[in-house]
C-alpha cells in the first residue's frame, strides 16, 4: 500500500490515497496503522471510491506531538476536516475502528457539513457516561488489571511496550481476536503487573489473517516510533469527555452502519449496547455481526467487512 505525506491541521500526515470517486476516510485505532485498512483500500478503489487511510495523529508516519492535550477532540476533528481540505474534498463517509471509532461517532456532531455517513467497527455507540472516564478506569483497576487505567499514566506503559514492540503486537493482536482469550487479562491484579505480564502468549506466525510480512510492517513502524503517540489518545479521554459535554442527549442522524465480530471484546464489555444503539443513532441501517472474528475484524474477515461497507455506501447520498 503506497503512502504519501500531506500537511493538514499543522502536522505532517502520512496517508494512503487510492482510487477516484466519492471519498471514504478510514480511521484506525491502537495499535494500528493505515495498513490495517489495506484490504478495504483496495476494494473501495476497485469499486469506484476514493479510499483515504491516514496514519492517525501520533502513529506511524504522522507527526506525534508529545502532549496528550494535542489529542483532544477539537484537534482530532480538525485533523480530519483539515485532511479533507488539503485533498479538496467537501464531504466523505468516515470509517472508524477502536479509538478511530470513537472519533467517527463524534464527527457528525462536530463537523456535520463534512460527513456524508459513518461506518463504525467494533466499538458501539453508548450513552454519555456521568463522570470522567479515568475515574471509572481507576475503579475497575482496583479489582483487576485494566489496560485503560494502565495507559493513563505516562511512563510505565511507554517503557514496557517500547522495549518489546514485536512481543506486544503479537500478544495484543492474538488476544483481541477472541474475547474469551483477551478477558484472561482480568485474572491478574493491577498492582505489580504490566500489559505483557497479563496478555496471553501468541502462537508463531502466520495466522489465518496475519502473514509474517504483514506483521513486519507493524513491528517496523512501532519499533521506529514507539507507542507514546497512540497511548496519548487514551490520555486525552477525559479532555474529550469534557469537550463532548454539550452533546449529552444528542443523537447521530447521518446514515450509519455498525460492524463487529461475534468474538469482539468491546461488544461483550458493553452488554446491551447493540440493543440500545438504534435510539442513539437514528439512521442506523445495519448492525452486522461477523462470525469467528474478534477486534480487528477488518483484517480478520476482510471480504465480509468489504461487502458490508460497499452495501452501505451504495445507499449513501454525498
Amino acid at each position: 500500500m503506497q503512502m504519501k505525506t500531506v500537511h493538514a491541521n499543522g502536522i505532517d500526515m502520512a496517508i494512503a490515497d487510492q482510487g477516484e470517486g466519492p471519498a471514504v476516510v478510514l480511521c484506525h485505532g491502537f495499535p494500528g496503522l493505515a495498513y490495517c485498512w489495506r484490504h478495504q483500500v483496495a476494494a473501495l478503489a476497485a469499486a469506484g471510491y476514493r479510499a483515504i487511510a491516514p496514519d492517525m495523529r501520533g502513529i506511524g508516519g504522522t507527526d506525534a506531538p508529545p502532549d496528550p492535550a494535542d489529542y483532544d477532540r477539537k484537534t482530532t476533528v480538525a485533523d480530519m476536516t483539515g485532511l479533507l481540505d488539503v485533498l479538496e474534498i467537501e464531504r466523505a463517509v468516515f470509517v472508524g475502528h477502536d479509538f478511530g471509532a470513537n472519533l467517527v461517532w463524534d464527527l457528525p456532531q462536530w463537523a456535520p457539513e463534512r460527513v456524508a455517513g459513518v461506518v463504525v467497527l467494533s466499538v458501539p455507540m453508548i450513552e454519555r457516561v456521568t463522570k470522567p472516564p479515568s475515574e471509572t478506569y481507576a475503579e475497575v483497576s482496583k479489582d483487576h488489571f485494566y489496560h485503560m487505567d494502565y495507559f493513563q499514566h505516562y511512563g510505565p506503559a511507554d517503557r514496557e511496550l517500547n522495549a518489546a514492540p514485536a512481543d506486544f503486537l503479537a500478544r495484543i493482536y492474538w488476544a483481541l481476536s477472541d474475547a474469551d482469550r483477551w478477558f484472561t487479562c482480568y485474572d491478574y491484579p493491577a498492582e505489580g503487573n504490566g500489559y505483557l505480564d497479563v496478555l496471553p502468549e501468541a502462537p508463531e506466525l502466520p495466522w489465518g489473517w496475519m502473514t509474517s510480512d504483514d506483521f513486519s510492517v507493524f513491528v517496523r513502524e512501532y519499533s521506529r516510533t514507539g507507542f507514546t503517540g497512540g497511548l496519548n489518545w487514551y490520555r486525552a479521554m477525559d479532555l474529550v469527555w469534557r469537550q463532548n459535554e454539550h452533546l449529552a442527549g444528542a443523537t447521530i442522524d447521518v446514515p450509519a452502519t455498525f460492524i463487529a465480530g461475534t468474538l469482539e471484546p468491546v461488544v461483550k464489555m458493553f452488554s446491551g449496547s447493540l440493543e440500545s444503539m438504534p435510539k442513539l443513532v437514528t439512521d442506523l441501517r445495519d448492525i452486522r455481526l461477523i462470525e469467528d472474528a474478534g477486534h480487528f475484524v477488518q483484517m480478520e474477515k476482510p471480504a465480509e467487512v468489504n461487502e458490508s461497507i460497499l452495501n452501505f455506501l451504495s445507499s449513501v447520498k454525498y
